[in-house]
């Protein structure tokens, strides 16, 4: 079996800074509502798939960059207050 991976490097970024953009936001932070959150951001980004062997470092497809950056923090913010004002919880 191979040992290579599909993995859409922009799931790992917003999981990797959701935390510090929700601590600076007045919202729900329980388990549903975060994953609420989460799922509306992914689908307001553009996916990044990167095809990786297991255990490399994925290349960062300059999703760093200062526009990237903000574009995920904007579109984190956006969804968390799509949340706070429906939470399903």
């Amino acid at each position: 079996m191979s040992d290579l991976i599909l993995k859409n490097y922009m799931e790992e970024t917003v999981f990797n800074i959701i935390d510090d953009v929700l601590k600076d936001i007045d919202v729900c932070k329980c388990e549903k509502c975060k994953l609420d959150i989460l799922a509306i951001t992914l689908n307001n980004l553009p996916a990044r798939y990167v095809v990786t062997k297991k255990g490399e470092l994925y290349s960062k497809l300059n999703l760093f960059r200062l526009q990237a950056e903000v574009d995920i923090i904007t579109a984190i913010t956006k969804a968390a207050m799509m949340v706070k004002e429906r939470p399903h919880h």
